[in-house]
């Protein structure tokens, strides 16, 4: 794996000149070096400009840009530009177009209108690739690739459904292993060939009047969702190997979209192949500063706490909502800290130059519609980039160090809400987000995992709606309570098999010897429906009587003991929570959604009996997130709220690094400010 060495955090974002006189180019180069903008995110939309027609290739446009921006002391994160398809291609290979799930042909349009199973697509994609290699690979400005862009849909047409059987020929073998592991024989499903399999949409299994995610055959349409991911990572290698072959070490990646939660791509599964993670980022003026804490620790998590490239945010309005207001001044530089603080190498924008055309005219930019320097919004970009010239390369390879892993699975995702579960209202991330905040609240920093992650090294690993029990997972997880970890899962789990089959015997399945209880009902309750919990054993601050909803079990304990029971209904005094010893450690059931009080009370008390720490007592409003590198610990304090905040960082002396001074004891942080608090790891320990 080729390792990214950056001189600093880099700066900058999209920079799409192609849609401007050249005359404008020189000016943008001027602004940029005023903005402290070092780095362009180039030809990501110029597939048509680049090849006008099958058989001829422009780059002169390219050639003086590249040039430009190495004369003007700037770097390129080349785009390959496959993200949207010439006319010319759609028109003589209709096979490049995509199918949707209601099983219209689309015509020539938009973006992301490409058949990952296209062979006209992967052709043209890798050659394309293939000749930017060739053409830059000894370019001085050359600094890192950059692959099609925000991949991802789910296409239905004739291509994906023969690849789609070949995939299957791949993972089952034969069709007596495919029709046991789809349970076929519910609605006589049973296929006798393999030209009988169709793939799962609104023409075949879909549910009427639902949406994609709701499906008469669960196991068909999460093998679909498997296939489809892994169709465009195999486009995704195309492209890569192609750079690859020509410049082996060439760093290259792609931006994940979505917020990082873009559910058609099992991200844990791409980031292997990916020489650092890249994200795209668009909160809203109202979004919770833990929302995107939670997206920005799940990109580190993907390698391994790698860090990662914070490749698009807007440096003021996103345009695609309804309304669309204004950030507020300091609220970019404040969310920018927020993603370095918690691994991000890299701060850049989409756009740096407004388009002054078509549907993303009226995006934020660095360069306003004006065209000058003299907006706020420049001038807060550039008050920025010289705060990240003046941090250099410090903070660049510096990790996060936690205790808590917290088990996020992209197919449990998909499996939860394929539909014939207790609630239409069951929500994966909703739940991950619920237990992510209680940590987030307590500034005790979680690593996220998978299934595959080696557990050693964690005292408390917790697995929301842990549904889908992996073949090994539930013996790695005894193995790791027997040798004293501590593990947490909820209620809906250990209930089907990568198939999504049931597991018989009575839920939760193979965890019910870890957490020696049997679930014997689950009772879903209506949006508008609460029960209660009620504390019978106190621990730590978990005492009293708590709200809970969304789902009630009925559990019979089998070993466990119960803390905590239901208030209400014909199950009250039935457990709510309980813990099972299991060898050196102990495993927790939560068998409902509590609320917020219960959940902070019960996972603090929780990391208070493993010796987890929080990192800093801040009051509300106030984000703290640490870094260490070569003995140092890098802490990062933001206040997101609009008034002053007071917080004490501890005795001993500490350096701030975007001030230069040094402070220590009770700081006060103003407004959406932020300190990049430096010291010996030594002095911390003491």
């Amino acid at each position: 794996m080729t390792r990214c060495a950056f001189p600093k955090i880099l700066y900058g974002g999209d920079y799409n000149p192609e849609q401007f006189p050249k005359e404008i180019w020189d000016e943008d180069m001027r602004l940029f070096r005023l903005a402290g903008i070092d780095t362009a995110t180039i030809n990501v939309f110029s597939w048509s400009l680049n090849q006008p027609d099958e058989e001829t290739y422009c780059f002169d446009w390219l050639d003086e840009l590249m040039n430009k921006l190495h004369d003007s002391g700037m770097r390129a994160c080349l785009g390959t530009g496959t993200a949207a398809h010439p006319a010319w291609m759609a028109r003589k290979y209709p096979d490049v177009l995509t199918v949707t799930y209601d099983g219209k042909k689309r015509k020539y349009g938009r973006r992301h209108n490409s058949c990952p199973n296209s062979p006209t697509f992967r052709r043209y994609a890798g050659q394309m690739a293939s000749k930017l290699a060739e053409r830059y690979k000894d370019h001085p400005a050359l600094l890192l690739w950059h692959v099609n862009n925000e991949i991802g849909i789910r296409c239905y047409c004739d291509n994906c459904e023969r690849a789609f059987r070949e995939w299957l020929k791949q993972r089952y073998g034969t069709l007596e292993q495919l029709n046991q592991a789809w349970y076929t024989r519910f609605w006589g499903h049973t296929f006798y060939d393999w030209e009988e399999i169709v793939l799962p949409s609104a023409l075949s299994e879909g549910l009427q009047n639902s949406n994609s995610d709701q499906t008469a055959f669960q196991g068909i349409t999460l093998d679909y969702y498997r296939f489809n991911s892994d169709s465009w990572l195999e486009c995704y290698l195309i492209e890569y190997r192609a750079i690859k072959e020509i410049i082996p070490d060439a760093v290259v990646t792609t931006n994940f979209q979505g917020n990082g939660t873009y559910k058609p791509l099992d991200y844990f599964k791409w980031a292997p192949h990916l020489d650092i993670v890249a994200l795209d980022i668009y909160p809203e003026n109202h979004t919770p500063e833990s929302y995107m804490a939670f997206r920005y620790d799940l990109m580190r998590g993907l390698k391994d706490g790698a860090p990662f490239l914070l490749m698009e945010q807007s440096p003021s309005v996103i345009n695609w909502k309804a309304v669309n207001p204004l950030k507020r001044p300091g609220v970019m530089r404040l969310r920018s800290y927020q993603a370095v603080a918690r691994g991000a190498e890299s701060v850049m924008f989409f756009q740096l130059r407004r388009s002054l055309g078509a549907y993303e005219k009226f995006h934020g930019a660095v360069i306003d519609h004006a065209g000058h320097e003299h907006t706020r919004v420049f001038r807060e970009c550039a008050e920025l980039g010289q705060e990240l010239q003046r941090l250099g390369s410090g903070l660049l390879g510096a990790r996060t160090e936690s205790r808590v892993g917290l088990l996020f699975d992209w197919e449990n995702w998909w499996a939860v809400e394929l539909g014939g579960g207790p609630s239409v209202h069951l929500k994966y991330l909703d739940q991950m987000q619920k237990y992510y905040d209680a940590f987030y609240e307590l500034r005790i920093p979680v690593d996220f995992i998978h299934e595959g992650t080696e557990l050693g090294r964690y005292d408390l690993v917790v697995a929301p709606l842990l549904y889908m029990a992996k073949p090994g997972l539930a013996r790695k997880l005894e193995q790791f309570v027997q040798g004293g970890g501590t593990f947490v899962t909820t209620f809906f789990s250990g209930i089907a098999d990568e198939h999504d089959r049931v597991v018989p015997g009575g839920y939760p399945g193979e965890l019910r010897r870890l957490l020696g209880i049997w679930v014997e009902e689950i009772d879903a309750l209506f949006p508008d429906r609460r029960n209660r919990i009620v504390v019978k054993q106190p621990f730590g601050l978990l005492d009293g009587s708590y709200e809970c909803r969304l789902a009630c079990e009925i559990v019979h304990p089998e070993g466990a003991e119960t803390i905590a029971v239901f208030g209400e209904d014909f199950y009250r005094g039935s457990p709510a929570l309980t813990r099972h010893r299991y060898g050196q450690g102990e495993a927790w059931y939560a068998a409902t959604e509590p609320d917020r009080r219960f959940l902070g009370q019960w996972l603090q008390a929780l990391c208070e009996a493993k010796g987890i720490r929080p990192l800093c007592a801040a009051p509300p409003g106030v984000e703290v997130a640490e870094r260490a590198k070569d003995g140092a610990i890098y802490t990062f304090v933001l206040n997101h709220s609009d008034a002053a905040q007071k917080i004490h960082i501890g005795d001993d002396i500490r350096q701030e690094l975007l001030s230069g001074g040094t402070v220590s004891g009770e700081i006060e942080l103003a407004p959406k400010g932020v300190m990049i608090l430096k010291h010996n790891r030594a002095l911390a320990q003491a």
